[in-house]
Formats: C-alpha cells, sequence, structure tokens
C-alpha cells in the first residue's frame, strides 16, 4: 500500500509544483519545470516498482506534467510558447546525454566510490534517452497541435473560446500518450524485458497517464483561473 500512497501524493506534489512555478514566474516557471521533468523523469524511469497490480517504471507521473505544461501554455499563451515548451524539453534531454555520457569517460581515483554507481545508472541512458527524445518530440508536437485542432472544433460550434476546456485538454493528452507510451516502451525496453513485463510496463504506464491527464485537468482551470484573474507574472522581473 505504500507505493500506491506513494504514487497517489506524487500526483498533487507535482501538479501543485506546476501550478506554484506558473503563479510565481509565470511562463518561465513552466519552461524551467519542462527542464526538470524531462531530466529527472529519464533517471527515475529506470526503476521498476509494483504498484495497484501493476509493475509500472517510475518517472511517468513526472513526465506527464510536460503534457500539463504544455496545455496550460496552449490555454493560457498560444501555440507558440507550448511548442517553445517542447523544444526546451528535447533540448534538455540533448543536454543531459552530453553530460552524463561525458562522466563515463573519467578513469576513476582509487578512493573513488560513486563511479561503478554512476556508470550502472548512465551506462543505459543513451537507449532510453532516444527513447524518451522521440516519444517526446512526437507525441509533445502532437498534443499541442491536437489541443488547438479541439479547440478551433469546439469554438466553431459554440461561437465562443472559453467552453470545453476538459474536451480539449483531456482529448488531446489522452491520445497522444498513445503515441509516447508505444514509441517510448518498445524503443526503450524491447528485448531488455520479456514480452510479458513489455506489456505490463506499457499497459500501467498508459493507464497513470489516462488516469493523470483526467486529474490535471483542474489544474489547467485554475491556471487559466489564475490567468484571467491577473495573477501570473508576464516576466521573472515582475
Amino acid at each position: 500500500m505504500r507505493n500506491e500512497l506513494l504514487l497517489i501524493g506524487s500526483v498533487f506534489i507535482i501538479y501543485g509544483i506546476v501550478l506554484f512555478a506558473y503563479r510565481i514566474f509565470g511562463k518561465i516557471g513552466l519552461f524551467t519545470m519542462t527542464v526538470l521533468a524531462t531530466v529527472l523523469a529519464n533517471i527515475e524511469v529506470l526503476i521498476l516498482v509494483e504498484g495497484f497490480s501493476m509493475e509500472q517504471t517510475l518517472g511517468n507521473v513526472l513526465f506527464s506534467s510536460t503534457y500539463l505544461i504544455t496545455d496550460i501554455l496552449s490555454e493560457n499563451e498560444g501555440k507558440k510558447t507550448a511548442s517553445k515548451a517542447v523544444w526546451i524539453g528535447v533540448f534538455s534531454s540533448v543536454v543531459m546525454l552530453i553530460f552524463t555520457q561525458s562522466w563515463l569517460l573519467y578513469t576513476p581515483a582509487p578512493s573513488d566510490w560513486a563511479s561503478v554507481h554512476i556508470n550502472a545508472i548512465f551506462s543505459t541512458t543513451p537507449r532510453l534517452l532516444f527513447a524518451s527524445f522521440i516519444g517526446y518530440i512526437v507525441s509533445q508536437h502532437f498534443d499541442v497541435w491536437l489541443y488547438h485542432k479541439w479547440w478551433k472544433f469546439t469554438e466553431q460550434k459554440t461561437g465562443n473560446k472559453k467552453p470545453f476546456l476538459w474536451l480539449r485538454n483531456n482529448g488531446s493528452t489522452m491520445i497522444s500518450q498513445i503515441v509516447n507510451t508505444l514509441l517510448f516502451t518498445l524503443i526503450a525496453f524491447a528485448g531488455w524485458y520479456d514480452t510479458k513485463t513489455l506489456m505490463s510496463v506499457m499497459l500501467s504506464s498508459y493507464i497513470i497517464y489516462f488516469v493523470t491527464s483526467l486529474l490535471d485537468t483542474p489544474a489547467v482551470y485554475f491556471a487559466r483561473i489564475m490567468k484571467q484573474k491577473g495573477k501570473i507574472p508576464n516576466s521573472v522581473n515582475e
């Protein structure tokens, strides 16, 4: 039960941090959270746990926050800004790959104790980062594109831009997460885990993404309310 409580708690903590960053720093805060979520999720995904009767990798909740971020930016700051956040995430992954792989080139001192652990973690990083890179760039751009397609559709039907936020939020994220789950799981873990574990990881990942997509809807509404009330700074200097 401990893992389940930690997973549930992580949703509220991570989404709360995203909203706090947006409230204090505006879109700069969300760009920063994109970097942190992208880098940390690529490390956390190495951990396999059991929760809710499923085997699952950690990092799913943290990574799902990047979709919350792009949806908030799409809603409040525009498509161009949301796309910029995606490219920031891609850049973060590339920089992480360069630095982590450079660490492995050094010859450790006789008294060193950390290198063996660093090597155990980051020797697998290139494949995971490549999988994350492909899944992220394809699914996130698809998410931003689909968000605005849903928005255009609902605006044409209602003559108003505000209604059906829940539809464009969930309709874009849930579909784009299918793309991300398939791409990332197959590229990252095919041949690493047996077929049963691979399917379990894929299913559990999407279930988590599905649930977190539903749970992030109130966060998107709250972010829009803060924006409408003038509570969001336009720059870090305000």
